[in-house]
């Protein structure tokens, strides 16, 4: 067994990947939550200049990327590869809005878990020396996931009190085997968890369970505990969800406490912003990590922190055959210096 490997499912990097660049940008709504001022770029216009959602999903990706290659001047051609996906049928929000970088890809799915998938890849394969710098990015939009996964804006239909609101966000983190840090210290790739939810308005209840499994493993393999970390941040499961797992550990007798936070929670101010059970989709998760997270790595604030985005893994087709909800989360430790 490769020495890397800690356990079931964790791999503690030998030569941990070093963030040397990231950003995010937001639409209107995100520009009114608590986290504005972590945002690269704030857009009122919901198209960003495009004649469809689809084409402004798009126009987010290459804006962000394009971002985070100017701020630590690089240019396309100094990425070895791009990990990026979204919740668009084939990823089309990816693939067309980088397919003018000319940069190797690896288009990806894990809903909203994307920013976890796209990191643990990008920090594996420039650990095993397969890469020197890659980016790992993702993205949604409201209105291009109201289309998709429930009925098309214009329709009006109401929304129940678990549903959450999906983020019109994205975020690109650019690592490199070289840097001044953070660093992704350790992965721990999730599981297919799925315990019968249906309800595809009740996302955080769905994905709760892989929460709760990636984050118990994490700690089995990695022998810590919550109480070793400044934060623990799982990603989008709102307030439902959030519950549920504190409640799960509290039952194995672990206490979260108040460095258990969520994306979803985070991103809006749930008070003024009428977002129900909170934040989703992969821009969620994506933007509090490349804005208001890493920032306070580097600042300070943290040394050491979790970060494990979920993702439900169903499709319009799935949900209208009756099918359940299965879900994922991929957990990776962030480091503030090694």
């Amino acid at each position: 067994m490769n020495n890397k490997r800690i356990g079931r499912r964790t791999v503690a990097l030998e030569h941990p990947p070093s963030v040397i660049s990231y950003a995010n940008i937001g639409g209107k709504l995100e520009g009114e939550g608590p986290l504005r001022e972590h945002f690269d770029e704030l857009e009122q216009d919901s198209f960003f200049g495009e004649k469809t959602w689809e084409k402004a999903e798009s126009a987010m990706q290459k804006r962000v990327l394009q971002r985070a290659l100017d701020q630590i001047r690089l240019k396309p051609g100094d990425l070895d590869y791009i990990f990026a996906g979204d919740l668009l049928n084939q990823c089309i929000g990816s693939s067309f809005g980088l397919r003018e970088f000319g940069v190797p890809f690896y288009g990806l799915y894990g809903a909203c878990s994307t920013m976890g998938e796209s990191l643990s890849l990008a920090a594996m394969t420039i650990d095993g020396g397969f890469a020197d710098k890659a980016a790992a990015m993702t993205s949604s939009h409201f209105c291009t996931a109201e289309r998709q996964y429930r009925m098309p804006v214009p329709y009006g239909n109401q929304r129940t009190p678990t549903a959450q609101w999906t983020a019109t966000a994205a975020g690109c983190t650019i690592l490199a085997s070289q840097g001044e840090g953070p660093y992704i210290t350790h992965v721990t790739c999730g599981k297919i968890v799925d315990k019968g939810i249906a309800d595809a308005n009740n996302m955080g209840a769905a994905m709760a369970p892989a929460a709760y499994d990636t984050l118990s493993a994490f700690f089995q393999d990695t022998k810590t505990k919550p109480q070793d970390y400044d934060l623990v941040v799982t990603g989008d499961l709102g307030e439902l969800g959030h519950a549920i797992v504190r409640d799960f550990f509290s039952r194995d007798g672990i206490d979260m406490g108040d460095r258990f936070q969520d994306c979803g929670l985070l991103l809006y101010d749930r008070e003024k912003q009428d977002m129900h059970a909170g934040g989703s989709g992969c821009g969620c998760s994506a933007a509090v990590f490349n804005g208001y997270l890493l920032s306070g790595l580097r600042q300070g604030k943290w040394k050491k922190i979790v970060f494990a985005p979920t993702g439900a893994l169903l499709s319009p087709t799935s949900s209208f055959q009756g099918e359940s909800i299965p879900s994922v989360c991929h957990a990776l430790c962030v480091s503030a210096a090694l």
